[in-house]
């Protein structure tokens, strides 16, 4: 590798942008993908070794290429650490998330509660501005309390985040939005919120709405059609 392609290579990381270590075989050639001075059929098959998060062996013309996915570690921020949290963070830790909790109450947000768990006690707005949620980050809000879950909402819809979930009823739903309106978000932003969270696969208990949740975040990561909807009809 050379010294450039290395120093890009660590500047992207650094800023958290997904690239593609492409090494062309047998000459070992290397670039950072996307880049528009290559091929659109190379640059596709890297955008979908970043989708998969798979490195491997792919072929464009007649040359074989090594695709290297370096992707920024996937984040999950829960916002209120109810039952349903305790729940979905054993979920998504083996799903490869780095799973934080945010409760300004403490007596809910402690490590006694969420052992193993990443836990902030900062106000939703303030943690969301701390973590600076990008496009391998997905955020949900679990605790029904406006106080709590529309700063965070706000906060995120202003983010990359690439998966944005809130817990409530269609009834909630539509007064949440109405508040996110009133604070100057626009109807085209705010179809980014999926609510009511999660699969619709009629969830009751907290372990079945953690699995609903989790289940979505895997199908928009993976770009499954499960995952295509906006909000459950």
């Amino acid at each position: 590798m050379t010294p450039e392609t290395l120093l890009a290579l660590e500047a992207a990381k650094a800023a958290k942008c997904p690239v593609v270590l492409a090494t062309r075989l047998p000459d070992g050639e290397q670039c950072l993908l996307p880049d528009s001075a290559q091929s659109a059929e190379l640059n596709e098959a890297a955008a979908k070794v970043l989708q998969s998060d798979e490195s491997g062996t792919v072929k464009i013309g007649n040359t074989d290429w090594f695709l290297h996915a370096h992707n920024p570690p996937l984040r999950l921020i829960v916002v209120g650490a109810v039952h349903i949290a305790q729940a979905l963070a054993p979920f998504a830790a083996p799903c490869g998330f780095a799973v934080t909790v945010v409760d300004p109450r403490r007596s809910f947000g402690s490590d006694e509660r969420f052992p193993g768990i990443t836990i902030s006690n900062l106000w939703p707005d303030e943690a969301i501005d701390a973590f600076k949620p990008d496009s391998r980050t997905a955020v949900v809000t679990l605790t029904h309390d406006p106080k709590l879950d529309d700063p965070a909402l706000d906060r995120a819809l202003k983010s990359d985040a690439f998966y944005i979930g809130s817990l409530g009823s269609r009834r909630t739903h539509a007064a949440r939005l109405g508040r996110l309106k009133a604070l100057g978000h626009s109807d085209e932003a705010m179809a980014r919120i999926r609510g009511p969270v999660g699969l619709n696969i009629e969830a009751v208990t907290a372990p079945e709405i953690a699995l609903s949740i989790i289940a979505e975040l895997v199908a928009v990561r993976r770009g499954s059609p499960l995952g295509d909807r906006v909000a459950k009809s």
